[in-house]
Parts: structure tokens; C-alpha cells; sequence
């Protein structure tokens, strides 16, 4: 079983690294060996490995740049997928591909469920729902995962810029408005490796078969929320350094902090259908919160 990773530097590419390995050879190619914005590598390096299953973790994820770089979100959000669909349908290979909550407009009152009517409202999703059509109409084996406030000690993300934010100010506002689910990376990789162990034992997706699966954490939160217990944890830990405590954080609506792309009120996703075909149950955020930090804390002391 020879397994290609695209994205191994990132959030979720690099803890796929750990949760592949038991299934098979991995080998994980970051933007230096495999840049999603030249198709012709994409090709090219498949068709040089041959592997049996793809796993593409690597995007364009800068969700306000893309609104002024258009061209280059749909080469690497939507191109690239599609050409790795083509490739791994050439070779009977299975392509796993990570999507987002960002391809529906936000405006529904409860958790989306995968066949609801899509509605991005930025050019990153609106890439990002073409990568999936994309893929689909390959007409190979492939499975998406579409997750939501990704988060994990690697790269940058929303927790740590609350952090680096909280040991600069005393007060700070967030939008309240806004409500999804936290992901950790960690439990990204962990689906996605029981899911794999699934569809090879089980559970295999026939000849052509597309199968779309809602992928995130349970209880979600505004993002609000999600900074004051950022906040709150941290202060609680050795080894941070905070001015800003969890009750001057306070909550605005998304009209008060515009930003170049907008964002869906609702993130929500319902992830029964995942649960019911891997036997699985979706698990809080705050467990692999409260680890980040501690790895987070280590990391700062030097160990």
C-alpha cells in the first residue's frame, strides 16, 4: 500500500503523517516537492509514484488574501484537485480530499447535512465547492471530508493568534455571530485514519463511487466563545504569559469587524452520516484544546 500526502507541513498534513503510517508506505510531499499551483508537477509526480491512495491536505486557506488572488485560490482550490481526481481515477488509486464549511452561505437556523444546498460567499469557498465538483466528476474513488476552525499546535491559526493577541492587549473584541466547530487537527487525522481502515475492511467504495462526509467536532460556539475559553485555559496553565482575561473579551457582531471575504453565520455540520458508516462519535474540541496548549507551554520552556 503506498500512500501519497500532499500537504505534510500543514495543520492536518502533518499529524496525517502519524495516522497513515500504520497503512502503508507514506510518502508526504510539501510545497517544495509538490505545489498544488503547478498542475503539471501534480501530474507528473503521481504518475512517477503510482500510489494506491491519495490524500490531499494541501490548499489555499488564506480565506480574506483570496478575494484578491482569485487566479491562484481556483488553480490550487479547485484545478488541483481535479487533476489529482483525474490521475488517481487512471490508476484505480482512492483520493481522500479535505473541504470546508465555507462552501455554504450560513443563512439555515440548524447543522447542515451534506446534501443541503450550497451558497459560498467568498472566493475561498467558492474554489473550494469547485474542487469538490471537480473531483466528483473525475469518476474515480474518492471520499471529502468537509470540516470546519481548524486548529492544532502546527501552523497558524485562530488560537494562537488569540494568544499572541492576549499577551499583547487588555481588552479585545471578537465576533459573537458566528457559530461552527472548533476542529483539532489531531482528531482530523484520527477520523481519517479509522476511516481508511474502514474502507479497506469493509466498507470499500465501489468503481467510481464518491462518497461526501461531514467531519468536525462536537458542541460548537461562536467564535467568542471559543476566545474566552482560549483565554481562560491558557491563564490556568504554566508558561503563558496573558494581559488579557477571558471577561474582557468582548462580543461584537460580524457588521463591526468587516473583513475582505465574508464568513456564514452558521458553520455548523451535522455529522450523523459519518458516525453512522464508521461506527464513530464526534468528540468535544476542548480535551485536544487543552493539550495544544500544554504542548504549546513545553514548547516556550524550552522542552
Amino acid at each position: 500500500m503506498r500512500i501519497l500526502l500532499l500537504g505534510k507541513d500543514g495543520q492536518v498534513g502533518w499529524q496525517l503523517q502519524r495516522s497513515l503510517a500504520p497503512h502503508g508506505e507514506v510518502i508526504a510531499c510539501g510545497r517544495a516537492q509538490c505545489d498544488l499551483a503547478d498542475l503539471g508537477r501534480i501530474r507528473s509526480i503521481v504518475r512517477e509514484l503510482r500510489p494506491t491512495i491519495i490524500v490531499n491536505a494541501a490548499a489555499y486557506t488564506a480565506v480574506d488574501r483570496a478575494e484578491s488572488e482569485p487566479d491562484l485560490a481556483h488553480r490550487i482550490n479547485a484545478e488541483a484537485p481535479g487533476v489529482l481526481a483525474e490521475e488517481a481515477a487512471r490508476l484505480g488509486a482512492l483520493l481522500l480530499h479535505y473541504s470546508t464549511d465555507y462552501i455554504f452561505d450560513g443563512a439555515k437556523a440548524v447543522p447542515y447535512v451534506e446534501g443541503d444546498l450550497t451558497g459560498p460567499l467568498s472566493v475561498y469557498g467558492r474554489t473550494k465547492l469547485e474542487g469538490e465538483a471537480a473531483i466528483q466528476a473525475a469518476g474515480g474513488k474518492s471520499v471529502i471530508f468537509r470540516t470546519s476552525w481548524v486548529f492544532g499546535a502546527r501552523g497558524n491559526n485562530f488560537v494562537k493568534t488569540i494568544l499572541r493577541l492576549a499577551r499583547e492587549k487588555e481588552t479585545l473584541s471578537v465576533v459573537d455571530d458566528q457559530i461552527g466547530s472548533p476542529t483539532p487537527a489531531a482528531m482530523l487525522a484520527t477520523v481519517t485514519g479509522v476511516g481508511l481502515a474502514m474502507l479497506r475492511h469493509g466498507a470499500a467504495l465501489e468503481e467510481g463511487e464518491s462518497r461526501l462526509y461531514h467531519l468536525a467536532a462536537a458542541r460548537p460556539v461562536s467564535w467568542c466563545e471559543f476566545a474566552r475559553t482560549i483565554v481562560a485555559l491558557a491563564g490556568q496553565a504554566p508558561g503563558f504569559d496573558l494581559r488579557l482575561r477571558p471577561e474582557a473579551i468582548n462580543a461584537i457582531g460580524s457588521a463591526d469587524y468587516p473583513t475582505p471575504a465574508r464568513r456564514p453565520m452558521n458553520s455548523r455540520l451535522d455529522c450523523r452520516r459519518l458516525e453512522k458508516d464508521f461506527g464513530l462519535q464526534m468528540p468535544d474540541w476542548q480535551p485536544y484544546l487543552e493539550r495544544m496548549l500544554q504542548l504549546l507551554a513545553l514548547k516556550q520552556n524550552g522542552y
